[in-house]
């Protein structure tokens, strides 16, 4: 096993996927660095002041006008109200939500990419880890070797395994280093609230709590780590079910896609919250944010995606095991 890991790491390095991943990361984040930077300019000088109280009282203001228009839907009503609680809750307790500092940046940057980008640069390494044995005719002369098919697959998932946690550290580091340059290295220590819970259409604060930064950041990588270890198992066994690499990326995109969107769109749809691609944003129980379909919780999505990526693993070992290699 130890040699058919070696062998798997060895081909994932000569194909440079973590290093065009790398690359792909670390402009994205100098391009979402610069813009929030322009962004927090552009407040300074409508408000004339840094101040974030002042930030914070101009955005509730403006969304307050924005339920007073009658051309929003009611769903999007209900999440603006959501929006304005919270942001209360904030400034009636003193807490700044969004204290300067890279900390503070990278996970806002993880809350906004996990339910996309993320699964997006998995899906890159994950979705030609078995079909390219069949491209380039390698497949044959792999499973000729005196080894169990189950281990040869065992070894390419574990790879897989190191690949997600790997991602994930680049992820962090980079968006740490890059962010760090305009906005400082402060703020791992700055009060984050959090246990906000949306009962009924109303925001519910009787469990809210204050942790500091570094163990909120704590909390949203390992959720972002496990959303990405789902999407890069259903791309794994898109790999192996499909023995194309461009048509395997293409479903797995397909499917990201239509996440995103039927997350703002099927709040009537009660069945929808048993897809995965529904439940991909896990950071947004932690924040408070509304669930795309009522009775979703932290708890339940981590069970959809268990089975989802449980049931892709064992439909993945299934199919590898026994079909014919012609």
């Amino acid at each position: 096993m130890i040699n058919l890991l070696h062998n798997e790491m060895i081909k994932l390095i000569a194909k440079k996927r973590i290093a065009v991943v790398t690359m792909i990361m670390a402009v994205l984040i100098a391009m979402f660095t610069y813009a929030q930077y322009k962004e927090s300019e552009r407040i300074k000088e409508k408000l004339g002041t840094t101040d974030w109280r002042t930030s914070l009282q101009q955005q509730i203001v403006d969304t307050q006008n924005r339920l007073n228009s009658s051309q929003i839907s009611e769903e999007w009503r209900k999440q603006l109200q959501i929006r304005v609680t919270q942001q209360q809750y904030y400034l009636d307790h003193d807490i700044n939500p969004a204290e300067p500092g890279a900390p503070t940046f990278v996970r806002e940057f993880v809350e906004n990419s996990i339910q996309l980008l993320l699964p997006l640069m998995i899906m890159v390494v994950a979705a030609d880890l078995v079909s390219s044995e069949y491209s380039i005719g390698t497949v044959k002369l792999l499973l000729t070797r005196p080894v169990k098919r189950w281990k040869i697959l065992l070894s390419k998932y574990m790879t897989l395994i190191f690949s997600v946690s790997l991602i994930m550290l680049l992820f962090g580091v980079l968006s740490y280093l890059i962010s760090g340059l305009v906005f400082g290295y402060k703020g791992w220590t700055a009060p984050v609230l959090t246990g906000f819970t949306v009962e009924g259409g109303e925001l519910n604060t009787s469990a809210v709590h204050l942790i500091p930064q570094w163990q909120y950041l704590l909390m949203e990588s390992g959720l972002a780590w496990f959303v990405s270890l789902v999407a890069g198992t259903f791309s794994f066994m898109l790999s192996v079910l499909i023995r194309s690499t461009a048509a395997g990326m293409g479903v797995m995109l397909a499917c990201l896609i239509s996440g995103t969107i039927l997350s703002s769109m099927v709040s009537s749809w009660k069945s929808a919250k048993y897809l995965f691609m529904v439940n991909l944003d896990l950071t947004g129980y932690l924040r408070g944010i509304a669930p795309p379909i009522e009775g979703m919780s932290l708890g339940f999505s981590l069970i959809v995606l268990s089975i989802w990526g449980a049931t892709a693993l064992a439909v993945s070992f299934i199919v590898f095991i026994r079909q014919d290699v012609y």
